[in-house]
């Protein structure tokens, strides 16, 4: 503090994380922590709503790396996990927390609500690589359109290119060129977005795009839900269904 007293603020670490650390600490020198490899975002109720959840609890799967223990167990994206053990999954926290407290080579069996209902997958636990590290990735790095390809889909106010007619755009999903700050779309998704499916449904054009909106309508959905790709991140992001 400015007085070099105490100025009352004090932080607090579970008591079952502390000893956790000194027991491998005091057996193997170092610190591990389980790992099941996957991008995970919490679970608003927009996203519940999009996937027919009761209550927006959970841990949504964006994506699940190549080679790691949840893809080898067949944890897919839009995948919800819901528990661990039997033992209810509130956040993306808290799944991130329960399976960090677990040495690998732990067995654990993951409730993991995907198509309307819950099912049980049973998967090993690897070990967290050193490797990884947070990034922050510029979204302008991918460069601009070559021109040509741009479609307008008016109801989410976006302007949309197949990948492959867009300069870094790679080779999947159709890139958002332009957005409309008032359209449906406007506060979610931003210019160099990659939209990979629309409501489940894989996109690589404009159309496939319009396609999957009037679906997800005649459907009765109030929301669709996309999963997008900014940079080196994969996420959920639950658009409302505007008129048009």
């Amino acid at each position: 503090s400015p007085s070099g007293g105490s100025v009352g603020i004090a932080f607090a670490i579970p008591s079952e994380t502390v000893r956790s650390v000194v027991a491998q600490l005091k057996d193997k020198g170092a610190v591990t922590r389980g790992w099941i490899g996957v991008q995970i975002q919490p679970v608003n109720a927009e996203i519940a709503d999009s996937l027919g959840l009761k209550d927006a609890e959970g841990a949504l799967v964006a994506e699940p790396q190549s080679g790691s223990p949840a893809q080898k167990a067949g944890i897919k994206a839009g995948d919800v996990i819901v528990a661990v053990n039997g033992e209810p999954v509130k956040d993306a926290r808290t799944l991130a927390r329960t399976i960090s407290t677990m040495a690998p080579g732990t067995t654990v069996k993951l409730g993991v609500f995907r198509n309307g209902k819950t099912e049980t997958l049973t998967m090993t636990l690897g070990e967290l690589p050193n490797e990884r590290l947070a990034r922050a990735d510029r979204d302008d790095e991918r460069g601009g359109a070559r021109g040509g390809g741009d479609a307008k889909v008016p109801r989410l106010g976006l302007t949309l290119a197949p990948a492959g007619s867009v300069a870094g755009g790679g080779s999947d999903g159709v890139v958002v060129t332009g957005v409309d700050p008032d359209g449906a779309a406007g506060d979610r998704l931003k210019t160099g977005d990659v939209i990979l499916d629309v409501g489940g449904a894989l996109v690589s054009t404009p159309a496939d795009v319009r396609k999957a909106l009037a679906d997800a309508t005649s459907g009765g959905k109030k929301t669709v839900l996309m999963r997008v790709k900014s940079g080196q991140n994969t996420r959920f992001v639950a658009v409302p269904l505007g008129r048009g």
